[in-house]
């Protein structure tokens, strides 16, 4: 594998962002954009390679196919239908769940080796299907999961608390959609509870239920008032690159196959997890309250009728 080499497939609004936060990151060596539509590749790579000069540091950027794949560190993932207003995530499943199929293949034609990132929608389900169809080992198939759930509950809780959001530490869990929850008695501000802090400050604890419930909505009131989120996606999906590409051993809220971790069994979902240059290296199995495993359980049940119904017709 080169090291630092990053290969996009899919030229939409959330791959773009996150190649456009690379450029002005830096940190990856050569970015390879793979699209069905080769002209869109070819104008992006003249786009972002103009900023060049302007850039923390050098990256080649070139509009590539799927045999640029076969010495790539990273594959992101972020082809596929859009979800539209109104639509649930778990509704894209179907149509996605083909077109996932149908790139996994083509990566792996390559002889890919390293690891697979995938962001497309519901991308749970379509983590496992890339899985499934890749052959590769569970650790090397990551899903972003609730990595930009969990941004967007550590943002609102820091604007509820007027404190820096990277001094926040909670998670968001479970579905990466309508049945997440937040284990809050692993939240913490500081090094403090941020039960705690509620209690102290006389905050109602009810407000915390409003924190979690504008992480859910946010999405659908993104989508509604400009048709597509994509910055924070972006952003994120960055994030979860430079943690495999830096070998970091960082946490992160990623989509993983659990194997009888939180009492679950063949399933992707969003748990915190250890990443490094393996992938996945291990999963952090907090110790959830009767409450939040039901909603744990809840979730993956969820998923598992959806993916029966998704994957046999593939």
């Amino acid at each position: 594998m080169k090291k630092g080499k990053v290969v996009l497939v899919g030229a939409g609004f959330v791959g773009m962002s996150m190649a456009y936060s690379m450029l002005n990151r830096g940190g990856i060596g050569e970015l390879i954009l793979v699209d069905i539509d080769k002209n869109k590749t070819i104008g992006e790579e003249m786009d972002l390679s103009h900023g060049l000069p302007y850039a923390p540091q050098k990256m080649v950027i070139k509009s590539g196919d799927y045999t640029d794949c076969a010495d790539a560190e990273v594959v992101v993932i972020t082809a596929g239908v859009a979800q539209k207003p109104g639509q649930s995530r778990l509704e894209l499943a179907g149509v996605n769940a083909k077109i996932m199929k149908q790139i996994t293949e083509s990566i792996m034609q390559s002889g890919f080796k390293g690891s697979i990132i995938v962001a497309s929608n519901p991308v749970d389900l379509m983590s496992y299907i890339v899985w499934k169809v890749s052959g590769l080992p569970k650790n090397k198939v990551i899903g972003s999961g609730t990595v930009l759930d969990t941004a967007r509950l550590r943002y609102l809780m820091a604007d509820y608390l007027k404190i820096s959001s990277k001094n926040v530490h909670a998670y968001i869990m479970g579905e990466h959609g309508d049945s997440s929850f937040v284990p809050w008695d692993h939240a913490y501000v500081g090094c403090k509870k941020i039960k705690d802090i509620m209690k102290d400050n006389n905050h109602p604890m009810e407000d915390l239920k409003k924190i979690h419930e504008g992480v859910v909505n946010a999405a659908y009131e993104i989508i509604e008032k400009k048709k597509a989120t994509y910055y924070g996606i972006g952003m994120a999906l960055n994030r979860l690159v430079r943690a495999i590409i830096d070998d970091e051993n960082s946490i992160l809220t990623v989509s993983t196959y659990l194997e009888n971790q939180y009492g679950q069994n063949d399933i992707y979902i969003g748990v915190p997890a250890i990443i490094n240059r393996h992938g996945v290296r291990d999963i952090l199995e907090l110790e959830l309250n009767d409450y939040e495993q039901e909603k744990l359980n809840n979730s993956c049940k969820l998923l598992k009728e959806n993916f029966i119904n998704v994957y046999k017709n593939i």
